[in-house]
């Protein structure tokens, strides 16, 4: 018996420790170019030699404390998170089972049994009382793994288990940025509700300054009723940016997973700290640790596991079922004793002809091409995102100090506008037309402002940041 288990474990390690029939794994060539566009466009853009930066983690890069607060709220509180996390958690737990598939599952079964024989049936005239006890150890239809079946759809279970993991942290890069980018959108349209408010207010005193020389024969009704309709243009934009401020509250809420703290919300976008700036570094390579991309890559690798599996398809499959032991005792008062028994059955599946395995394989091919496809097409977005990142990393600044000067330039119209407007010189028609420009002005500054925040986190989400 010692014999036998000794034959049986050294079976079972040479067994497992076999080849599979897997294609070697070769990673396709990137199909982008090694370093990033050049041109006008790129001027402005500030390259390092190493981008180690990209890996910053989101607590360095967001510097704002209440937004700090709010990431680590959305962190802990936000279902989609959650639902990525969980399916990690099923992800791991397919692959736990494809390994067991490797090893045996070993059964046991236990029975007893009680009778109690009376004197008149006794065959030595006493009473006496049988007990019987059976129990039997066995492996139920266990396939020996010669050609590596079952070890390439491990291989393939663990790589889609990698694929969800890597699916997690771009889930939490994702969330990170979101509620950044939500924050300073709150923070924008506050200051532009404050801009609205202000201009609200000013219009409503020329207004009423207008209708009061309008009393006293010195303004025309024209006049009044063009002071009139910029009063109810800057109403309608108070509404509005009242408006999309509760929306973005609304949305950062979602992101959250809660309603936020007053405290936590911003009240403007000067008051808001932020985000630090980093370099997308002089190679392109970086993409490759991109979160999407390591998932591509993962289910290439699956799916070239794959092919391992419907390769072993057509050779013999050998499954065994074995019972390693039976053991029966009688304890009875007059007999004690036991036995035991041995016994192996394998079958071997032989494949003569099957139209679907042939099918099965030619679908593992195409799927792996697939996959190729999926991979170059994911780093070719990846790198369009930085690319396009880059590009007005190199030219929002431009465009704000023009913006600007822009704005300062319209003050100054829309004073000396007034100033003539009241000595007589000019209509009340070169003040409303200052006003206007003047309000377009500081939205546009706002604008741009906010979009020169919102492209540093755009790269940093680009380049693979915001993983903790």
């Amino acid at each position: 018996m010692d014999r036998k288990r000794f034959l049986l474990v050294a079976l079972t390690a040479v067994l497992v420790g076999g080849c599979t029939l897997a294609p070697e794994y070769v990673k396709p060539d990137s199909p982008v170019p090694d370093g990033w566009p050049a041109g006008a466009a790129y001027q402005g853009v500030k390259t390092r030699p190493a981008a180690t930066q990209a890996a910053l983690p989101w607590r360095e890069f967001f510097t704002d404390r209440r937004l700090q607060e709010l990431i680590g709220i959305a962190l802990n509180n936000n279902r989609d998170l959650r639902l990525a996390v969980l399916n990690v958690d099923r992800a791991r737990a397919y692959y736990g089972i494809a390994r067991a598939e490797l090893w045996p599952a070993v059964g046991a079964v236990g029975s007893g049994s009680r009778e109690r024989v009376p004197a008149d049936l006794s065959s030595t005239g006493n009473a006496r009382t049988s007990e019987r006890y059976d129990v039997k150890l066995g492996v139920s239809a266990w396939e020996i793994d010669l050609f590596g079946r079952i070890r390439s759809l491990k291989e393939r279970a663990l790589e889609e288990y990698l694929a969800t993991d890597e699916a997690r942290r771009s889930a939490q890069i994702l969330l990170v940025s979101s509620v950044a980018n939500a924050y300073l959108a709150l923070a924008a349209d506050r200051e532009n509700l404050k801009l609205a408010t202000d201009t609200l207010r000013t219009r409503e005193e020329a207004y009423r300054l207008i209708r009061k020389r309008r009393e006293l024969g010195l303004a025309s009704e024209l006049e009044l009723r063009q002071a009139q309709s910029q009063a109810d243009a800057a109403r309608g934009e108070v509404a509005r940016f009242t408006q999309m401020a509760a929306l973005d509250e609304n949305a950062l809420a979602l992101l959250v997973g809660s309603s936020p703290q007053s405290a936590l919300l911003p009240a403007d976008l000067e008051g808001a700290s932020p985000p630090g700036e980093i370099s997308a570094g002089l190679s392109s390579e970086i993409l490759l640790q991109r979160p999407d991309v390591l998932v591509a890559e993962h289910r290439l690798r699956a799916a070239n596991a794959n092919i391992g599996a419907a390769r072993a398809a057509f050779f013999p499959r050998i499954s065994l079922t074995a019972s390693l032991g039976t053991a029966s005792a009688d304890l009875s008062g007059l007999f004690r004793g036991g036995s035991g028994t041995w016994s192996f059955a394998p079958a071997i599946a032989m494949p003569i002809f099957d139209a679907r395995t042939w099918s099965a394989y030619d679908v593992t091919q195409a799927e792996r091409e697939i996959s190729v496809a999926q991979y170059e097409k994911t780093i070719q977005t990846a790198f369009r995102e930085v690319a396009d990142a880059l590009a007005v990393q190199g030219t929002v600044n431009g465009q704000i100090a023009a913006q600007q000067s822009l704005v300062e330039a319209m003050t100054e119209t829309h004073r000396l506008s007034q100033v003539r407007y009241d000595r007589g010189i000019d209509s009340y028609l070169g003040v409303l037309d200052a006003q206007r420009s003047l309000f377009l002005a500081q939205q546009g500054l706002i604008g741009l402002r906010l979009a020169g925040l919102a492209n540093r986190i755009a790269l940093y989400k680009a380049l693979g940041g915001g993983f903790q």
